[in-house]
């Protein structure tokens, strides 16, 4: 499915955003006491510098609420006004209950629903935009809080593995989803998975298939997430493109007419590798990976966040989005962005 659902009776637009990273920096220099690596090496073959790493204190909860409320107040609304939340993330809280029912009870949004998305982890922003869009666009729902977050650093992450660790680091975003006008807004988005790739980023202890016993835990393969990257090179670098064309074309778009191109910080040759085969210049895009890493689904919304307050979005600006992850999955989303005054 690649646009709204036919039977719409309105256009979705962003409201309000907001994103909250800890304090703590992670250079890295900090990560070469405990690997083999160099800051050379990662900026070139990653091109990060530091990372976000939370407290020991600090849960999933902390920094989606954190997140949450700034894109509530940024919207001018308060949290009882919104209807559902939507929480993408890979490690939640606790295994059961879900973590947004305990963000939901944080924020104070009584009136609302929530429910976690499991999307992969990074192309969770596309998917839980596409989700709420849906939503708003059918007449449910008037205002969808929309938060991607996770803290990697006390969950998956081998701090012996040079091929994982030094990607990630923990934030978290959010986004409010509110009504705009037919024809405004969100205009396209396409969802895609290619299971045959299940395990090419993976945890592999602590499901059903491989519980979490004391022989697991003590098994770093098992216990860690494992990523082939020169297989995720490939994919993320295939779907890139082919995805923002797609989302373009089905919007009634060129490439040429895009002013803004925001992709999962993920790596940053993979973003300069699918801007070329694209012919989009790079002053069309907007990178946050060399001061937060990636930050999972959060990244993307980050992302968008830090463009808008670098003044880079205005209203009309035409903004194709991308991400991709574990799954594997992918999406793509293309929108028109809506001014304050357009919210119905």
């Amino acid at each position: 499915m690649s646009k709204l659902n036919s039977n719409v009776k309105f256009g979705v637009g962003i409201k309000g955003m907001g994103y909250y990273v800890p304090d703590k920096v992670i250079t890295n220099f900090d990560l070469m006491k405990d690997i083999e690596t160099t800051d050379e090496w990662i900026r070139e073959k990653i091109g990060i510098v530091e990372r976000r790493r939370a407290k020991d204190t600090e849960t999933l909860t902390d920094l989606a609420v954190e997140a949450g409320i700034r894109a509530i107040n940024n919207a001018n609304l308060k949290p009882e006004d919104i209807d559902l939340i939507l929480l993408s993330r890979v490690v939640p809280d606790h295994i059961n209950p879900p973590t947004s029912c305990r963000v939901q009870y944080r924020l104070g949004a009584v009136n609302s629903g929530a429910f976690d998305i499991d999307a992969g982890g990074c192309p969770g922003s596309i998917y839980s935009l596409s989700i709420g869009a849906n939503f708003i666009s059918s007449g449910s729902y008037k205002n969808i809080l929309v938060i991607c977050g996770d803290i990697l650093s006390r969950s998956f992450l081998d701090y012996k593995d040079r091929n994982s660790c030094c990607f990630f680091g923990d934030g978290a975003a959010a986004v409010v989803l509110s009504r705009v006008p037919l024809g405004k807004g969100i205009q396209t988005f396409y969802l895609k998975t290619d299971g045959s790739k299940y395990d090419k980023i993976m945890v592999k202890a602590g499901g059903i298939e491989t519980p979490l016993t004391v022989e697991n835990i003590n098994n770093r393969d098992l216990r860690y997430l494992r990523m082939d990257n020169k297989a995720t090179w490939e994919f993320a670098t295939s779907v890139f493109p082919e995805s923002i064309r797609y989302v373009t074309e089905e919007a009634g778009y060129k490439l040429s007419d895009i002013d803004l191109l925001l992709s999962h910080q993920a790596n940053i040759n993979i973003i300069k590798t699918s801007m070329k085969v694209l012919g989009i210049d790079m002053s069309k895009t907007y990178t946050t990976i060399e001061k937060y890493g990636n930050t999972v689904g959060a990244s993307l919304l980050i992302t968008l966040c830090e463009a808008y307050e670098k003044g880079k979005i205005s209203n009309d600006s035409k903004i194709a989005l991308v991400s991709f992850g574990s799954g594997v999955g992918w999406g793509a989303m293309f929108m028109k962005w809506v001014g304050r005054d357009d919210f119905i």
